[in-house]
């Protein structure tokens, strides 16, 4: 159990890391139709933040679902 809450909290550790390290892009601006290059594809290492951003939310929910199942 306590493994769990380990890699629990550091998942969402990195997870807030790696949401605030992406760059969207798309300010307010965008928001009120201050900029058309809304449809782009993400290449290098905004690709790699993407799809590890995907599999740390993964981890994340599982191990709140195994905690909360664990628990009761």
């Amino acid at each position: 159990m306590l493994i769990l809450t380990i890699v629990q909290i550091a998942s969402a550790i990195l997870l807030i890391i790696v949401v605030l390290v992406q760059n969207q892009g798309a300010g307010l601006g965008a928001a009120f139709g201050g900029e058309g290059n809304s449809f782009r594809t993400k290449r290098g290492a905004e690709k790699s933040l993407f799809y590890f951003t995907i599999i740390l939310s993964i981890i994340f929910l599982g191990t709140a679902l195994a905690g909360v199942i664990l628990q009761s």
